[in-house]
């Protein structure tokens, strides 16, 4: 513990020492979705290499790097932003410690709202491959807390992950560019292998629309520190036992670039309105 503290002190200073202001807000683009990035006026850009302590992701389509910087809309801007372009996840690792230090990292610099995207797998038949899908709760499979002897107090409280504002911001944006936006409940697995058709089925039957190997231990070490929350998914395929076929990472990226057009949109928009 003490030397985790240490280890975001030294992040902390040294990305702080690299950009213009202070963020007020922190964006995670998940697999396939780091173009928005290429949205920031006068970004600073790192290299999660050169940052001291963080983590480094192996997965394709994380590019691995930190961004600080304003999204431009005409006379328009958005709150200074931090964008975490890729991500390490749980099965990378085995630690959730790593997975969400970009979570500290953002929490240490003073970022009060935060933003979570990712690609999932569409459980509800009712979705297909390019759909958008606002998080409006959350199923913890992997049965794992980020909360258990975390730096901040854990609570044993139950509390709404999301934040109501954020959520009709996030509904309003999608509106304003006629983006159909899906709403429903993401269920966190461990990975890193797809699951199985009777899994799939044990999902749908406890509520859950997405699945995916992210996410839940972000919003919840988010929450926990106060951080107004919001999630995004980004359907890349429907999932084992719907969709006929073989699933692979490489349809993930595809489907992601192809609906990248919107989700930038949407994902500008939102945070133009933070």
């Amino acid at each position: 513990m003490k030397n985790l503290r240490k280890n975001l002190r030294e992040s902390a200073d040294y990305v702080a020492g690299k950009m213009n202001a202070r963020p007020k807000a922190a964006v995670i683009l998940g697999s396939g979705l780091g173009n928005f990035a290429s949205l920031l006026s006068e970004s600073r850009v790192l290299s999660a290499g050169e940052v001291p302590h963080y983590p480094l992701s192996t997965v394709e389509g994380h590019a691995g790097k930190i961004l600080a910087g304003t999204i431009q809309s005409g006379k328009n801007a958005s709150p200074e932003l931090l964008v975490f372009q890729g991500r390490t996840h749980f099965y990378e690792s085995n630690d959730l410690d790593v997975v969400v230090y970009p979570i500290e990292l953002a929490h240490a610099l003073g970022v009060s709202d935060l933003v979570v995207t990712n690609a999932a797998g569409g459980v509800n038949r009712d979705f297909k491959p390019g759909d958008l899908m606002l998080i409006t709760d959350y199923i913890n499979l992997s049965f794992e807390n980020p909360l258990s002897g975390r730096i901040g107090k854990a609570s044993t409280e139950y509390r709404p992950p999301f934040s109501k504002r954020l959520m009709e911001l996030a509904r309003a944006s999608a509106d304003t560019y006629g983006i159909k936006l899906k709403e429903g409940v993401y269920c966190w697995t461990k990975g890193p292998s797809y699951e199985s058709a009777s899994e799939i089925a044990m999902m749908k039957r406890f509520g859950a629309d997405a699945v995916g190997m992210s996410t839940v231990p972000e919003i919840i070490v988010g929450g926990d520190y106060g951080m107004n929350v919001l999630g995004i998914s980004c359907i890349t395929n429907m999932a084992t036992g719907i969709a006929a076929g073989k699933l692979a990472h490489e349809e993930v990226k595809e489907v992601a670039g192809r609906v990248n057009s919107d989700f930038v949109k949407l994902l500008s928009a939102i945070v133009l309105g933070l």
